[in-house]
Formats: structure tokens, C-alpha cells, sequence
């Protein structure tokens, strides 16, 4: 009686680690799949990052002609106002709603009728 006891528990082990090989194959297959989507969202957020600095860079260049440009055409109104029309350039708020933080490339109304208030 021991014996079959035994044997049927030598047995349900060796399901047991069957079930465990199989889990473990379904375990690692996962894991290689999500490493190489990781890998493929990596290449793609350099390629994504590359091509928003040049998009950047040659926007600043354009913005900074535009600003010379603009800056010899109004008068000498001072230094303060030079300034913040130098930084509202670069991309910054330079209203007192959202001053400092980063235009992101858009207009701000307030910013402009700030930077207009100054200049008129």
C-alpha cells in the first residue's frame, strides 16, 4: 500500500514540474517579446528625439533672424523689455499667467498683448 502511495506521489510531482517547464517556456516567451517591442520603442523614441531637435534647432535659427529683424525695426525702448521679447523668443511665457514655463512652440495671447502693452 506504501508503495502505490509513493508512486502516485512521484507521479503528481512529475505533472507538477511538466505544468511548471510549460509555464515557464509561455514565461519566457513573453519576456523575449516584450524585450524586443522594448528595444524597437527605444530606437524609435531616438529617431523621434533626433528629429525634434533639428526641427528645433532650425526653428530657434529662423525665430532668431526673425528677432534680429524685429529687433532693428522698433525703437529703443529698453533693456527689461529686450529681454522678456528675447525670452518670449526662445520659447518662455513671459505673461503673468504662465510665467517661465515653456510656450512649447504656440502663441500666447497674453504674452503678446504684454509684450505690445510694452511697446506701445
Amino acid at each position: 500500500m506504501k508503495d502505490r502511495n509513493f508512486l502516485d506521489t512521484v507521479m503528481e510531482f512529475e505533472q507538477q514540474l511538466e505544468s511548471m517547464q510549460q509555464q515557464f517556456v509561455a514565461l519566457k516567451k513573453f519576456v523575449a517579446h516584450m524585450m524586443e517591442e522594448h528595444q524597437t520603442l527605444q530606437t524609435e523614441n531616438l529617431h523621434l528625439r533626433t528629429r525634434l531637435e533639428a526641427l528645433l534647432s532650425n526653428e530657434t535659427a529662423t525665430h532668431s533672424v526673425d528677432f534680429e529683424q524685429k529687433k532693428e525695426d522698433t525703437l529703443d525702448i529698453g533693456e527689461g523689455y529686450d529681454n522678456l521679447a528675447r525670452l518670449y523668443h526662445e520659447g518662455f511665457h513671459v505673461c503673468h499667467v504662465h510665467f517661465g514655463s515653456s510656450r512649447k512652440g504656440e502663441d500666447c495671447l497674453f504674452c503678446l498683448s504684454f509684450l505690445n502693452k510694452q511697446n506701445g
